[in-house]
Formats: C-alpha cells, structure tokens, sequence
C-alpha cells in the first residue's frame, strides 16, 4: 500500500511539473508569434533580404536584414519588461542592477570585422543583451575559419560572414535589432557604416590600411571605438592586455598602426587596444600557388592591400581576445568602472633595484630607514599599479619594453608627505631631479603653484588607501 501511494504521488508530481512545462512552452510559442507578426508590421524582424551590389553595379556585396539602421526606441526601452528576455538576461541584470543593464540593453554597437575575433565580440555583446548590433565584413567562412569562428559550422561554409552571424543571432536573441551587412569598410562606406551614431565601435579588421582609416574616423566623429591588435601566431592567454595603443608591445600590428596614426593623421594615442605582450610564435606561411611553387601573394589579391598569406592561429587566443573587447565595451556601457592592469615591463630585480635605492635615500635624509613601511611586494605596487612604471610627473606612455627598463637608471621612490611615513599611500615614483625639488617644497606651495598635478597626485594615493584598506 504504501509503495502503491509512492506511485501515485511520484505520477502526480510529474504530472503536474509537465502541465506546468506545457503551459510555460504555449505561453514562448504564442508571445513568438505575436512578435513575428508585430515584426512584419513594423520591419523589426525581417526575412532575408537577398544581397544586393553597391550602386547597382554589384562591386561592394551588402545585406541588411530586419533593421535599416533607424532604432525603434520604445521596443527597445521596453525590452527588460518581458519576462523571457529579463529571464535570459537575469544574470546581467544581477550583476549590474536593472538601471545599468538598461544601459546596456538600449546600446547600439558596431562590430566590423567578423572572422576569429570580432564573432566571439559580437556573440557575447548579443549574449549579454545589447539590442542593436551592426555587423560588417565583406568575408565568407571558409573551412579554415571553423577553428576560432563563434558560431559557423560547416553548412555555413561559403556563405557571407555576417549573414552567417545574422542566422545564428536570431535563434539566441531574437529580439535584438541585428543590421548584417556583406559590405568592405573604406572611405566611401564610412558614413553609412558608421552613421546612427553608435555607442561603441569595434574595430576587429586585420588588414592595417582600413584599420588605421577606420580608427582615425572614429577619432574625427567623437565615437568610442576598443581597436584588436594581432591574436595570430600566440598560444598564451594570460598576456593578453587592455591599454592605450602607445602601451602595447611586441605586436607588429599595432607597431604600424601606431606609427601610421601618427605620420598620417597626428593622432598619438588616447585609443584603448587589446594585445598580446607575448612575443608571435611563427611568422606568415611562404605563399604557394597552384603549382605548389612559391609565388608573390600579391598577385593573387582579390581586395587589394590585404593578406593573402595565412597567419597560423591557434582557435583560443582569437576567441579570448573577442571576450576581451566584448567584456570592456559592455562594462563601460554599464558604467562600471573596471581598473585595467598597467603594462609595466619590469622585473623583480627592478622592484627590488627600487626598494634599496628607497631604503638609502630614507638613510641619507632622514639618518634612518625604519619610516619605511614597504617591501619588495609593496613596491611592486606602487611602482606598477599607482605609477606605471612611469615619474608621477609623466603624463605620456612613451617608455615600453627596453626603454621602461632603462628608464628605472633615473627613477626613485620619495615621499609625498614628508611628515607621514614611506608607506604604500604616501610614496611616489619620480625622476632624481624631480626628486630633488619636491623634497625642497611644501605640499601646500605643490597646491597652489600645480594645483592640477596635486589633485592627480592625491587621487592615486587615495586609491592605494583604498586597495590596502587604510
């Protein structure tokens, strides 16, 4: 008897959890359909579109599917309201609070380049709920790109590369206001491309020509724009940095991008990148023909000015470097303010360089070192995390790599407030003679002639205070 009433209790539970189910998918289907046929109302869901040539003539491939790049505001503000959309977002949405993910949700991205790096972007900005995504490349999948591409698979292999994101979007947020566009990005479709007036632009081209057109008209607009630098031919993931491009190294890519901006456009930095510190592991493949002979890859140029030879890529670090982009952008949409990891090319022997030459300097001014509140680990990071590696007096990031490791010849630890100890938030990083004045100063003379510089001085210490709970 009591088996028997188990039973019935266990057919009733599942039962009851099945009608539960039942009237949970009915409820999916029929608000579904109801957006499908508001969609063909109002051209907020589209069918497919066709491609068609640029002018007619058929030289520049573009697709746009469902959104014509004009934003229907009131859908998009009322999307947290629906109850499957903040369902799927309830993980944002906890994180963030629902004012910031509003933020993020009434967002309007551009992402242009759509290979290993700018689907990855352009997946995990839709996953995390920006409702208008443009998406630009003139690409196709091939099979080579099945190692580091977001989403293609092989039934996607020779079709354009944003239609192909398009079609898979659709299924995992098919809310979101998706413009895909099979179009090369150059100075003619720069107004189009970059009309509407994003929030943020992507720039995930390999090709350093329409990179550096691309970031220098992101530059002239006022547009946020987060630049990828190379992620072929590297294999450690943990190097993998955010920084203004005059910090990044050992990338050849942004090398020429730097220098590029610079001679044609007069624009020094002020541009955050994502890049790898890890020197490249292989170089480009030889280009070989049809005759298995090698050959001169230019000759073989469909678009001209971009690669032909192949870079060998490892699918992760691609794919990473995507997450990379789409984390930052989303958390700056949020407002959330996320303090990057300086890049400071130093060693211990350098902290440790710094800690001595400390301690000497305490010993030769004050006749003792025991107001020296820091060690190695500590000057470690009041060198990397407050300074930079850098004088507190040097605003630009032009010392990396060799030049940074030079630059420690002339740099010393000093007191900001000769009165309170040499702990983590009284010490500044500056150079010999720098040195030598502040010390000759008062911190109120600092104020009134360099108001500005005390006031920046004063907030990094703050943020030491912080961080050691002080």
């Amino acid at each position: 008897m009591v088996e028997k009433t188990k039973s019935l209790v266990l057919i009733g539970t599942g039962a009851l959890l099945g009608s539960f189910a039942t009237i949970s998918i009915l409820k999916l289907l029929s608000r579904r359909l109801g957006n499908q046929q508001a969609g063909k109302r109002s051209g907020f869901l589209a069918s497919d579109s066709g491609i068609t040539g640029e002018n007619g003539e058929g030289s520049i491939l573009r697709a746009r599917m469902g959104y014509d790049g004009v934003a229907n505001g009131s859908i998009i503000r009322d999307l947290l309201k629906d109850e499957i959309v903040s369902e799927q977002l309830t993980r944002n949405i906890q994180f963030f609070g629902m004012e910031c993910q509003q933020k993020v949700t009434e967002s309007f991205v551009v992402v242009i380049g759509l290979g290993g790096v700018g689907s990855h972007a352009a997946s995990m900005l839709l996953r995390s709920g920006i409702a208008r995504l443009r998406m630009v490349d003139f690409d196709q999948v091939s099979l080579s790109s099945l190692n580091r591409h977001a989403v293609a698979t092989r039934d996607d292999v020779g079709t354009p590369k944003a239609l192909c994101l398009k079609k898979h979007f659709t299924s995992i947020f098919p809310e979101c206001q998706i413009d895909a566009r099979v179009q090369l990005y150059d100075a003619s479709s720069e107004e189009e491309i970059l009309s509407g007036q994003p929030d943020f632009v992507l720039d995930c081209i390999d090709n350093i020509d329409t990179k550096v057109a691309l970031l220098a008209a992101c530059v002239r607009r006022g547009l946020r724009v987060l630049c990828a630098t190379g992620a072929g031919a590297r294999a450690d993931p943990t190097r993998i940095r955010v920084a203004d491009l005059r910090e990044s190294t050992n990338d050849p890519l942004s090398r020429a991008v730097r220098y590029r901006l610079r001679k044609d456009y007069s624009i020094e930095g002020g541009l955050p990148v994502v890049f790898s510190l890890e020197k490249p592991k292989v170089k480009l493949l030889p280009f070989k023909g049809t005759t298995g002979e090698e050959e001169n890859p230019s000759d073989y140029q469909i678009v001209p000015g971009f690669r032909v030879r192949i870079i060998p890529v490892l699918g992760t670090i691609p794919a990473i470097f995507g997450q990379v982009m789409a984390s930052y952008v989303v958390t700056q949409l949020a407002g959330l303010h996320i303090h990057t990891e300086p890049v400071v090319n130093l060693d211990l022997d350098h902290y440790r360089i710094l800690h001595q030459r400390l301690l000497e300097h305490e010993e030769l001014l004050y006749g003792t070192a025991m107001q020296v509140q820091v060690d190695n680990e500590e000057v470690m990071y009041v060198v990397k995390e407050l300074w930079h590696g850098r004088s507190a007096r040097d605003l630009s990031a032009k010392d990396v790599g060799r030049a940074m490791w030079r630059s420690v010849n002339e740099l010393i630890l000093v007191r900001w407030d000769q009165a309170k100890p040499a702990s983590v938030s009284n010490l500044i990083l500056l150079k010999f003679k720098e040195a030598e004045e502040h010390e000759s100063m008062m911190l109120d003379d600092i104020k009134e002639k360099e108001p500005e510089f005390f006031a920046r001085v004063t907030s990094v210490l703050k943020k030491a205070e912080f961080d050691f709970s002080l």
